[in-house]
């Protein structure tokens, strides 16, 4: 498959997603995003390469079971697979941000195929203890760390912004198709050839990636402004998820699901050995039946959402998740089991896919890969804080138990959510518009911090309607890099309000006019119409002395 990819399209062709990657699409299939080769290239070769890393995942679960058949260490292979997601995707967030996208994930696909290609060496060589085990688990996961954030934030680029919710769909059906392959390959792998072969596997896997990404060309965007600094980076990153309700919205409700929704797989390989008896193959059809659920899921996925909402899709899904949590605690018959785990994949593809189309559609492309690695960091880090919990209880209170204590936990954490609904967030427009260029200065770029003052005339009848408005300016302001915001009265003048923000240094005010987006000229323009003087609003801004 990775040679028939390799050669399915030209230099020029993968070239060319820069023209259409922005043209208007007027296809609603959900197959449309395939039609760019690029994004078809790149759907390829990770659909292979995510099949390399379940079959190590369940090389990786089921190895462990025979070093340590302990929860707690089961548990913990798990968490060590989610916790670099954790502690990293943020920062590779802020480097795919500010440094070339594409060489960072080529990077990161070199250091996946040392650290898989390491283990089995090991493998081979009996060297594997639990120690080591966990220890290449963490490490692997640490180059999906540095690249996940990248990847999800090219897909805007790969496709038209019309294709957005389907090329998200397609991924989301790209890695449940391996997760339909990967692990019954991986048990069938190790029932006939050991751990070994199954982590050498997944380090050719990557190789295909490599090659797409080696011969992708991306267009260049002219950048008129110096890179982000790394630590300044990661405040405004930050800054920039606190202002933004619609992406706060969807960090909450990845919370409510995933940390309990985590039992399911940190327990699965228990379930399968401990209370099944079944083998490396048993335990591969069971994750196959929750991949080809989400198959199933994805296909469906967009005439279920149209009829229910994003808001009911996602606790209908939660509930179905928490009754087939129900049925690991009690049901031990092989086959129905495996039934059911159908339910689990389709409930689980709708969430996630749910949620990263809101992750996706409230960030803006200058600050994507770190707000999508908010969103990477609260899943990850909700699944392994999970895994953890539930191994841990799961040796103190047993299986059954945990997996109880989980799907209550579910269905009430799931429904007292429902209050931030994801239904009411605005479609935002987050292109670039571009504000009036400031005048010609000689001002050095590290000045500052700077002060901005905007001062607006209101008529006294209108003053509801204008702190209304106003208030949105905050946001506005305080997402593009504002250390601080305020409106005041002027005392002499009543009719007159200044809205005062300021900005690290002058550089950084440079770069508040670079990240302007459609929605804020929106709510700028909103904020004017109640100005009532002869000229626009006055503009003024003041800088510290040296």
């Amino acid at each position: 498959m990775k040679q028939a990819t390799k050669n399915q399209v030209s230099s020029s062709e993968l070239t060319s997603q820069n023209r259409t990657g922005t043209e208007a699409s007027t296809s609603t299939s959900p197959w449309s995003p395939l039609r760019q080769p690029i994004f078809r290239m790149v759907w390829i070769a990770t659909v292979a390469s995510n099949i390399g890393t379940w079959m190590n995942d369940v090389g990786a679960s089921w190895m462990m079971t025979t070093l340590n058949p302990d929860p707690l260490m089961i548990a913990l292979v798990q968490a060590a697979g989610s916790l670099p997601m954790f502690l990293f995707a943020l920062p590779s967030g802020v480097l795919a941000d500010i440094i070339d996208r594409r060489r960072y994930m080529l990077f990161a696909q070199v250091w996946m195929l040392i650290a898989a290609a390491g283990l089995g060496a090991l493998a081979l060589g009996g060297l594997v203890t639990p120690a080591v085990l966990l220890g290449a688990a963490f490490v692997l996961s640490m180059g999906a760390a540095m690249s996940a954030p990248a990847f999800q934030a090219i897909v805007p680029s790969l496709v038209p912004s019309s294709d957005l919710p389907q090329a998200v769909a397609l991924n989301s059906l790209g890695i449940n198709i391996s997760r339909a392959i990967g692990p019954a390959l991986g048990g069938l792998v190790l029932s006939f050839a050991g751990p070994s072969a199954v982590f050498l596997i997944n380090a050719v896997s990557v190789l295909g990636v490599m090659v797409v990404l080696y011969r992708w060309k991306p267009a260049q965007m002219p950048n008129r402004l110096p890179p982000e600094h790394f630590f300044p980076a990661i405040r405004t990153g930050i800054r920039y998820v606190h202002a933004a309700p619609v992406l706060r919205i969807v960090l909450m409700r990845s919370v409510a699901f995933f940390l309990f929704g985590s039992a399911g797989w940190a327990l699965l390989p228990l379930v399968a050995r401990q209370e099944l008896g079944a083998g490396p193959g048993g335990y591969g059809i069971l994750l196959t039946s929750i991949g080809l659920g989400a198959v199933g899921g994805a296909l469906l996925l967009p005439k279920i959402r149209a009829a229910l909402g994003a808001d009911k899709l996602v606790v209908l899904s939660s509930l179905v998740f928490a009754l087939t949590m129900l049925a690991l605690a009690y049901i031990r018959h092989f086959w129905l089991l495996a039934a059911i785990l159908l339910f689990a994949g389709f409930s689980w593809i709708a969430v996630l896919s749910t949620l990263n189309v809101g992750a996706q559609r409230s960030t803006a492309n200058w600050v994507k890969a770190r707000a999508l690695a908010a969103y990477l960091t609260v899943f990850y880090g909700s699944m392994t804080i999970g895994s953890a919990i539930w191994g841990q209880t799961a040796s103190m209170l047993g299986i059954t138990t945990t997996f109880l204590i989980a799907a209550i936990g579910m269905a009430v954490a799931s429904t007292a959510v429902l209050r931030w609904r994801l239904d009411m967030s605005p479609a935002l427009d987050l292109g670039r518009a571009q504000l009036a260029s400031l005048a010609e200065t000689e001002m050095e770029h590290d000045r500052g911090p700077v002060m901005v003052s905007i001062e607006y005339d209101i008529n006294p009848t209108e003053l509801a309607g204008f702190r209304a408005a106003i208030q949105e300016m905050r946001r506005v302001r305080r997402r593009s890099g504002a250390l601080s915001w305020a409106v005041y009265e002027d005392m002499e003048n009543p009719i007159r309000h200044v809205e005062v923000f300021v900005v690290e240094s002058w550089l950084e005010h440079l770069r508040q006019h670079e990240r302007h987006t459609v929605n804020d000229q929106m709510l700028k323009s909103r904020v004017n119409a109640f100005h009532r003087g002869a000229n626009p609003p006055l503009v003024r801004h003041l800088i510290a002395p040296k």
